[in-house]
């Protein structure tokens, strides 16, 4: 029996989130469901669940580097998606990655701050985004708590100027923590264009709505998928499943990130008192 041909992959370099919400479980979910197939390198592991995180662990970057360098050499990834980094020392082997695979597009998810609120970066790691990494990537998907922090600017538009002058070719900000009954995306590309699109707020708080973001769009870029389409599918992706999201902890919920695949009944659970099989 012949193999069946490998799907085009996806280098996701992120966290290790262990509640699954988000972090590096979320990408691979993601990018599956689109079709493509993630290979992962893990930045930093963290102490956290659906309540917040509580730690985090930054990993060697020489190991990060090496590890990337490994998967991109044998899996031949058509896209790199980052997300949490968590430390200021990791971005120049991010650098180095990108450098020596110049064809490859990056998606930059700048994960600043935890599904809680929790500070995930310093200034000196915000510095080494703006100053290396933007010129380096093809499209950053910051909400606008994080663009706002990142350019020194309040509205979304000027947000986006500040961050474009800096050479990235596209930045989508997100919507999801602003004061407004719909939540409004905002893609802005260097050559001028703009694109939004809004979507009903969800009434739920959700853990990895980024991350999902960002990988389902890296997942359509390996695809061949244009910019803008591979945003707006992905963005429609996302807002599907968070409408199916599921309670897998106390506190936030979890996107459902493979809602389209079929689900097998779930298997009767005998409660406390339930004797049914007793002896055997």
């Amino acid at each position: 029996m012949h193999p069946t041909p490998w799907p085009p992959t996806v280098l996701c370099v992120g966290g290790h989130d262990p509640s699954g919400g988000a972090g590096i479980l979320a990408d691979a979910e993601a990018v599956r469901a689109a079709g493509a197939f993630a290979l992962t390198v893990v930045t930093a592991l963290t102490d956290q669940d659906t309540c917040g995180l509580r730690h985090l662990y930054p990993q060697p970057a020489a190991q990060v580097e090496a590890q990337c360098r490994a998967l991109i050499a044998d899996g031949n990834p058509r896209a790199i998606k980052i997300g949490l980094i968590g430390d200021e020392r990791l971005v120049p082997a991010l650098c180095a990655v990108i450098d020596a695979n110049p064809q490859l597009p990056v998606v930059l998810d700048p994960v600043l701050a935890s599904g809680a609120g929790q500070r995930l970066g310093n200034q000196a790691l915000i510095d080494a985004i703006l100053d290396s990494l933007l010129p380096r990537i093809t499209l950053m998907t910051p909400n606008l708590p994080e663009a706002r922090q990142l350019s020194g600017a309040i509205d979304a538009a000027d947000c986006a100027r500040n961050l474009l002058a800096r050479t990235i070719p596209w930045i989508l900000i997100t919507g999801t923590h602003a004061e407004s009954a719909d939540v409004t995306n905002r893609l802005y590309g260097l050559d001028g264009s703009t694109h939004s699109a809004t979507w009903p707020r969800l009434p739920a708080d959700y853990h990895g709505s980024g991350c999902t973001l960002a990988s389902a769009i890296a997942a359509r870029l390996a695809l061949g998928m244009p910019l803008p389409q591979a945003v707006a599918a992905a963005q429609a992706f996302t807002w599907s499943s968070l409408a199916h999201a599921w309670r897998t902890g106390r506190c936030q919920l979890t996107p459902n990130r493979l809602y389209a695949l079929p689900a097998d009944p779930l298997p009767e659970v005998p409660g406390p008192g339930d004797q049914a099989g007793a002896g055997r």
